[in-house]
């Protein structure tokens, strides 16, 4: 027996349950943003023109952090307290290892069960596939259709390694590093200009035994975070101890981040970030496109699998091969 298929929204169902925060319909419209196929795609972008008026109240925040320092504890502890208090919290997941490890996405979600479960609360994992800049343009519309939907905290979590800090980074307000106790050995796979886009540093299960180590840790981060550029003007990089587990420590990460959003706000830093954010989404969209239309282009397609093959074989440079496309392309 064939299912009967779902009926498509109108553009007006879309937005008008977006904006009473119908999570069924915003489920749906993320789902719309993130297809890749060519009927869904006008459609997309008339929902996102429709919704930008209700965007950009949220506080944005990026958390990224070394593996096994407790993200998504850390997240599900800070969502579910500030949920607590009134906050409506979306988590949005970026993860681009995922289109090589194969790893299951989804397991964000089932990990913040309590959070997902909260009347307050949205956890959204990352699309599947795709490179990096795909799942970015995704989350970053994603992020609008939460705003549009209310959610006034809007928590990004990079779980891959490498280059999506830095786009995480260029979405978000505040970019947060979670970090365990062990300074010198944290350090040896964290990359300088990770460390230099940090706005707050929070060190995780600083509890029971732990609790000197985390102390001590405390210390010799603020040490070697003196020495590096700060990433916004007029503001020291605070380093907080913190158990996600047993919620100490939890209160204060939030008042860290009410300060850190203060100060961006009394020295006008806040609105500059937000225009450089649309400015750079552009840019990449731009090049998104045009990196799309050159793959997709009748003369590549033809062409490109006999270049590369005289590259790999040396016939001819690999410089001189893409100059040839290049250019053929720029004719056409």
């Amino acid at each position: 027996m064939s299912s009967k298929r779902r009926e498509e929204l109108t553009l007006q169902q879309y937005v008008d349950g977006i904006r009473t925060n119908n999570r069924a319909i915003l489920a749906r419209a993320i789902t719309l943003v993130e297809s890749n196929a060519k009927r869904h795609f006008s459609l997309a972008q008339d929902v996102l023109t429709s919704i930008m008026p209700y965007t950009g109240k949220s506080m944005r925040i990026g958390i990224t952090g070394v593996p096994g320092a407790g993200k998504s504890t850390f997240i599900e502890a800070l969502g579910m307290m500030l949920a607590e208090k009134g906050h409506r919290v979306a988590v949005l997941a970026i993860d681009p290892s995922s289109t090589l490890s194969q790893g299951s996405i989804l397991g964000d979600k089932t990990r913040m069960e309590q959070l997902s479960r909260h009347v307050n609360a949205f956890v959204r994992p990352s699309p599947a596939g795709g490179t990096l800049g795909g799942v970015a343009r995704k989350t970053r519309e994603t992020l609008l259709l939460c705003e549009a939907a209310g959610y006034d905290i809007i928590i990004v979590e990079t779980v891959g390694v490498g280059q999506s800090e830095i786009t995480v980074r260029s979405m978000v307000d505040c970019f947060l590093l979670l970090m365990l106790t062990g300074a010198g050995d944290e350090l040896q796979g964290m990359k300088k200009g990770i460390m230099e886009l940090v706005d707050i540093m929070f060190i995780n299960k600083a509890d029971g035994e732990n609790l000197v180590a985390a102390e001590k840790a405390k210390i010799e981060f603020q040490r070697i975070l003196h020495m590096l550029p700060g990433t916004t003007e007029g503001w020291i990089t605070e380093v907080r101890t913190v158990s996600a587990l047993t919620g100490n420590g939890i209160e204060e990460c939030w008042e860290s981040l009410i300060k850190f959003q203060e100060h961006m706000k009394a020295t006008n830093q806040f609105e500059e970030r937000r225009k450089q954010q649309a400015a750079n989404w552009f840019h990449s969209l731009l090049e998104e496109q045009i990196l799309k239309d050159f793959y997709n282009h009748t003369l590549i397609l033809k062409d490109l699998q006999s270049v590369k093959q005289k590259v790999i074989s040396g016939e001819t440079s690999a410089t001189k091969a893409a100059l040839s496309l290049l250019e053929k392309f720029r004719d056409s």
